[in-house]
Protein backbone atom coordinates (compact mmCIF):
# COMPACT_ATOMS: atom_id res chain seq x y z
CA UNK A 1 0.00 0.00 0.00
CA UNK A 2 1.50 3.31 -1.47
CA UNK A 3 2.27 5.80 1.89
CA UNK A 4 2.74 9.78 2.14
CA UNK A 5 5.48 10.60 4.63
CA UNK A 6 5.20 14.23 5.28
CA UNK A 7 8.56 16.13 5.76
CA UNK A 8 9.31 18.93 8.41
CA UNK A 9 8.85 21.40 5.55
CA UNK A 10 5.22 20.32 4.27
CA UNK A 11 6.57 18.13 1.15
CA UNK A 12 5.05 15.03 0.54
CA UNK A 13 7.60 11.70 -0.40
CA UNK A 14 5.47 8.66 -1.97
CA UNK A 15 6.84 5.47 -0.13
CA UNK A 16 5.54 2.12 -0.12
CA UNK A 17 7.13 -1.03 2.17
CA UNK A 18 6.40 -5.03 2.00
CA UNK A 19 7.67 -8.13 3.01
CA UNK A 20 8.92 -9.31 6.85
CA UNK A 21 11.79 -8.87 9.06
CA UNK A 22 13.97 -6.29 10.03
CA UNK A 23 13.71 -2.97 8.25
CA UNK A 24 16.12 -2.16 5.49
CA UNK A 25 15.25 1.36 3.27
CA UNK A 26 16.08 1.87 -0.19
CA UNK A 27 17.85 4.78 -1.65
CA UNK A 28 17.43 5.37 -5.70
CA UNK A 29 19.58 6.52 -7.87
CA UNK A 30 19.73 9.80 -9.63
CA UNK A 31 19.19 12.63 -8.52
CA UNK A 32 16.15 13.52 -10.03
CA UNK A 33 14.84 9.82 -10.66
CA UNK A 34 12.56 7.54 -8.91
CA UNK A 35 12.30 4.28 -7.37
CA UNK A 36 12.86 1.56 -9.57
CA UNK A 37 14.33 -1.16 -6.93
CA UNK A 38 11.36 -2.95 -7.03
CA UNK A 39 13.10 -6.03 -8.27
CA UNK A 40 15.78 -5.82 -5.65
CA UNK A 41 12.89 -5.53 -3.17
CA UNK A 42 11.69 -9.18 -4.75
CA UNK A 43 15.03 -10.70 -4.18
CA UNK A 44 14.97 -9.62 -0.27
CA UNK A 45 11.52 -9.56 0.82
CA UNK A 46 11.80 -13.26 2.34
CA UNK A 47 14.17 -12.11 5.34
CA UNK A 48 13.44 -8.27 5.40
CA UNK A 49 10.79 -5.48 5.63
CA UNK A 50 11.50 -3.49 2.46
CA UNK A 51 10.72 0.02 2.43
CA UNK A 52 11.33 1.82 -1.19
CA UNK A 53 10.43 5.83 -1.75
CA UNK A 54 10.57 8.28 -4.22
CA UNK A 55 12.91 11.35 -3.21
CA UNK A 56 12.05 15.19 -3.32
CA UNK A 57 10.57 16.25 -6.51
CA UNK A 58 10.92 12.86 -8.10
CA UNK A 59 8.59 10.60 -9.57
CA UNK A 60 5.18 9.98 -7.06
CA UNK A 61 6.70 12.66 -4.55
CA UNK A 62 6.09 16.26 -4.37
CA UNK A 63 7.94 17.78 -6.99
CA UNK A 64 9.36 20.70 -4.95
CA UNK A 65 12.82 21.59 -3.84
CA UNK A 66 15.03 22.89 -2.17
CA UNK A 67 18.02 20.07 -4.04
CA UNK A 68 20.41 19.45 -1.72
CA UNK A 69 22.55 17.02 0.10
CA UNK A 70 21.24 17.76 3.61
CA UNK A 71 17.51 17.78 2.78
CA UNK A 72 17.70 14.96 1.56
CA UNK A 73 19.64 13.15 4.65
CA UNK A 74 16.73 14.90 6.25
CA UNK A 75 14.00 13.87 4.30
CA UNK A 76 15.77 9.83 4.70
CA UNK A 77 15.35 10.61 8.47
CA UNK A 78 11.57 11.73 8.24
CA UNK A 79 11.15 8.53 6.46
CA UNK A 80 12.37 6.59 9.23
CA UNK A 81 10.51 8.45 12.08
CA UNK A 82 7.17 7.99 9.47
CA UNK A 83 8.13 4.25 9.71
CA UNK A 84 8.75 4.67 13.49
CA UNK A 85 12.41 2.75 12.81
CA UNK A 86 15.00 3.25 15.65
CA UNK A 87 17.65 1.86 13.26
CA UNK A 88 17.34 0.93 9.44
CA UNK A 89 19.62 -0.95 7.19
CA UNK A 90 20.73 1.27 4.10
CA UNK A 91 20.65 -0.40 0.59
CA UNK A 92 21.58 2.68 -1.60
CA UNK A 93 22.34 2.39 -5.72
CA UNK A 94 24.26 4.91 -7.52
CA UNK A 95 23.79 8.42 -6.05
CA UNK A 96 21.56 6.56 -3.70
CA UNK A 97 24.79 5.21 -2.12
CA UNK A 98 26.15 8.08 -1.67
CA UNK A 99 23.20 9.69 0.23
CA UNK A 100 23.14 6.17 2.17
CA UNK A 101 26.52 6.87 3.31
CA UNK A 102 26.27 10.41 4.05
CA UNK A 103 23.13 9.26 6.46
CA UNK A 104 25.16 6.55 7.73
CA UNK A 105 27.84 9.42 8.61
CA UNK A 106 25.74 12.05 10.60
CA UNK A 107 23.37 9.54 11.83
CA UNK A 108 25.55 6.23 12.21
CA UNK A 109 23.18 5.14 15.45
CA UNK A 110 20.43 5.07 13.53
CA UNK A 111 21.97 2.65 10.91
CA UNK A 112 22.22 -1.18 11.57
CA UNK A 113 24.22 -2.01 7.97
CA UNK A 114 25.16 -0.22 5.22
CA UNK A 115 25.12 -2.05 1.37
CA UNK A 116 26.78 0.12 -1.31
CA UNK A 117 25.60 -0.55 -4.72
CA UNK A 118 27.33 0.79 -8.16
CA UNK A 119 27.88 4.16 -6.23
CA UNK A 120 31.10 6.45 -7.34
CA UNK A 121 33.50 6.15 -3.80
CA UNK A 122 34.20 9.82 -2.20
CA UNK A 123 36.87 10.82 -4.25
CA UNK A 124 35.89 13.98 -6.66
CA UNK A 125 34.83 13.16 -10.26
CA UNK A 126 37.81 14.15 -12.04
CA UNK A 127 39.35 11.18 -11.19
CA UNK A 128 37.35 8.71 -13.20
CA UNK A 129 34.62 10.68 -14.51
CA UNK A 130 36.82 10.75 -18.34
CA UNK A 131 36.76 7.07 -18.48
CA UNK A 132 33.07 6.85 -17.77
CA UNK A 133 31.89 9.18 -20.38
CA UNK A 134 35.10 6.92 -22.71
CA UNK A 135 32.73 4.04 -22.04
CA UNK A 136 29.48 5.46 -22.29
CA UNK A 137 29.71 6.87 -25.77
CA UNK A 138 31.58 2.93 -27.19
CA UNK A 139 28.37 1.38 -25.34
CA UNK A 140 26.17 3.42 -26.66
CA UNK A 141 27.69 2.41 -30.40
CA UNK A 142 25.47 3.05 -33.42
CA UNK A 143 23.31 5.11 -30.82
CA UNK A 144 25.80 7.34 -30.15
CA UNK A 145 24.20 10.04 -32.94
CA UNK A 146 20.73 10.16 -31.91
CA UNK A 147 21.86 10.28 -28.19
CA UNK A 148 24.17 13.45 -29.17
CA UNK A 149 21.64 15.02 -30.86
CA UNK A 150 18.99 15.03 -27.77
CA UNK A 151 21.71 15.85 -25.30
CA UNK A 152 22.09 18.79 -27.39
CA UNK A 153 18.80 19.79 -27.89
CA UNK A 154 17.73 23.22 -25.41
CA UNK A 155 14.45 22.17 -24.94
CA UNK A 156 12.66 18.35 -25.22
CA UNK A 157 9.29 16.92 -25.28
CA UNK A 158 8.43 14.80 -22.49
CA UNK A 159 8.79 11.91 -25.12
CA UNK A 160 12.29 13.05 -26.43
CA UNK A 161 13.34 13.16 -22.87
CA UNK A 162 12.27 9.26 -22.29
CA UNK A 163 14.12 8.23 -25.57
CA UNK A 164 17.34 9.86 -24.25
CA UNK A 165 16.95 8.89 -20.98
CA UNK A 166 15.85 5.09 -22.29
CA UNK A 167 19.62 5.68 -24.85
CA UNK A 168 21.73 6.69 -22.25
CA UNK A 169 20.56 4.13 -19.59
CA UNK A 170 20.98 1.31 -21.98
CA UNK A 171 24.55 1.65 -21.82
CA UNK A 172 24.37 0.75 -17.98
CA UNK A 173 23.96 -2.90 -18.97
CA UNK A 174 26.59 -5.93 -19.70
CA UNK A 175 24.50 -7.60 -22.15
CA UNK A 176 24.10 -4.91 -25.95
CA UNK A 177 21.96 -7.30 -26.94
CA UNK A 178 19.74 -7.05 -24.27
CA UNK A 179 20.53 -3.37 -23.16
CA UNK A 180 17.79 -1.01 -24.57
CA UNK A 181 14.91 -3.61 -23.50
CA UNK A 182 16.04 -2.87 -20.10
CA UNK A 183 16.63 0.35 -20.15
CA UNK A 184 12.63 1.01 -21.32
CA UNK A 185 11.63 -1.49 -18.34
CA UNK A 186 13.60 1.32 -16.20
CA UNK A 187 11.44 4.11 -18.04
CA UNK A 188 8.42 2.28 -17.68
CA UNK A 189 6.14 4.13 -16.55
CA UNK A 190 7.72 7.14 -17.56
CA UNK A 191 7.98 9.41 -14.42
CA UNK A 192 9.73 12.24 -16.30
CA UNK A 193 13.24 13.15 -14.66
CA UNK A 194 14.07 15.98 -12.84
CA UNK A 195 16.85 17.74 -14.44
CA UNK A 196 16.97 20.79 -11.81
CA UNK A 197 17.51 18.74 -8.84
CA UNK A 198 19.86 16.45 -10.74
CA UNK A 199 21.82 19.68 -11.68
CA UNK A 200 21.82 21.15 -8.15
CA UNK A 201 22.54 17.80 -6.11
CA UNK A 202 25.94 17.05 -8.73
CA UNK A 203 26.66 20.71 -8.55
CA UNK A 204 26.69 20.38 -5.00
CA UNK A 205 28.92 17.27 -5.08
CA UNK A 206 31.67 18.32 -6.71
CA UNK A 207 32.51 21.22 -4.52
CA UNK A 208 32.16 18.94 -1.15
CA UNK A 209 33.49 15.60 -2.66
CA UNK A 210 36.90 14.18 -2.14
CA UNK A 211 37.70 16.49 1.13
CA UNK A 212 40.37 14.81 3.17
CA UNK A 213 37.09 15.52 6.08
CA UNK A 214 35.40 13.27 3.94
CA UNK A 215 38.00 10.56 4.15
CA UNK A 216 38.39 10.85 7.63
CA UNK A 217 34.39 10.48 8.60
CA UNK A 218 34.54 7.48 6.65
CA UNK A 219 37.89 6.05 8.71
CA UNK A 220 35.63 6.63 11.85
CA UNK A 221 32.24 4.77 10.54
CA UNK A 222 31.76 1.98 12.63
CA UNK A 223 28.62 0.72 10.52
CA UNK A 224 29.23 -2.36 8.60
CA UNK A 225 29.13 -2.24 5.02
CA UNK A 226 29.07 -3.79 1.91
CA UNK A 227 30.00 -2.39 -1.28
CA UNK A 228 28.55 -4.12 -4.27
CA UNK A 229 29.91 -3.77 -7.74
CA UNK A 230 28.83 -5.07 -11.14
CA UNK A 231 32.37 -6.14 -12.87
CA UNK A 232 31.40 -3.95 -16.41
CA UNK A 233 30.01 -1.04 -14.71
CA UNK A 234 30.93 1.71 -17.13
CA UNK A 235 31.95 3.95 -14.02
CA UNK A 236 34.93 3.26 -13.19
CA UNK A 237 35.22 0.47 -10.42
CA UNK A 238 38.46 2.42 -9.11
CA UNK A 239 36.84 5.06 -8.36
CA UNK A 240 35.18 2.98 -5.00
CA UNK A 241 38.84 1.85 -3.90
CA UNK A 242 39.67 5.17 -1.76
CA UNK A 243 36.13 4.04 -0.02
CA UNK A 244 36.87 0.88 0.53
CA UNK A 245 40.12 1.50 2.11
CA UNK A 246 38.53 4.34 4.24
CA UNK A 247 36.14 2.30 5.84
CA UNK A 248 37.22 -0.02 8.66
CA UNK A 249 34.46 -2.40 8.85
CA UNK A 250 33.54 -3.53 4.97
CA UNK A 251 33.78 -6.29 2.81
CA UNK A 252 33.39 -5.96 -1.31
CA UNK A 253 31.42 -7.90 -3.35
CA UNK A 254 32.38 -8.26 -7.66
CA UNK A 255 29.53 -9.56 -9.61
CA UNK A 256 30.52 -10.69 -13.01
CA UNK A 257 28.82 -10.24 -16.18
CA UNK A 258 26.66 -7.14 -14.70
CA UNK A 259 26.94 -3.60 -15.25
CA UNK A 260 25.51 -0.40 -13.37
CA UNK A 261 22.37 -2.15 -12.36
CA UNK A 262 23.82 -5.86 -10.75
CA UNK A 263 20.60 -7.30 -9.81
CA UNK A 264 19.35 -7.52 -13.14
CA UNK A 265 22.33 -9.23 -14.89
CA UNK A 266 23.20 -11.23 -12.08
CA UNK A 267 20.08 -11.71 -9.92
CA UNK A 268 20.90 -14.96 -7.87
CA UNK A 269 24.66 -13.61 -7.18
CA UNK A 270 23.33 -10.05 -6.31
CA UNK A 271 20.14 -11.80 -3.87
CA UNK A 272 23.36 -14.10 -2.30
CA UNK A 273 25.51 -11.54 -1.59
CA UNK A 274 23.06 -8.90 -0.28
CA UNK A 275 21.09 -11.47 1.04
CA UNK A 276 23.69 -13.01 3.13
CA UNK A 277 25.32 -9.84 4.07
CA UNK A 278 21.83 -9.07 5.68
CA UNK A 279 21.13 -12.09 7.12
CA UNK A 280 24.24 -12.72 9.15
CA UNK A 281 22.97 -9.46 11.21
CA UNK A 282 19.61 -8.70 10.62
Amino acid sequence: MDETVLTEDGVRLWAVRGGAGAPVVFCHGGPGLWDTLEDVAALLTDGATVHRWDQRGCGRSERRGPYAMARSVADLDALRRHFGLARMALLGHSWGAQLALQYALEHPDRVSELVYVSGTGIDQDSTWHAAYKQNLRANLGAHVGRWEALKGRGERSDAEDREYSVLQWSADFSDRERAIEHAERMATPWLGVNFECNAAINAEGKRTWGTTALRAACEGLGVPTLIVDGAEDIRPRRAVDSLEQALPRVSRKVLQGAGHLPWVEAPDDFRTAVGGFLADRL
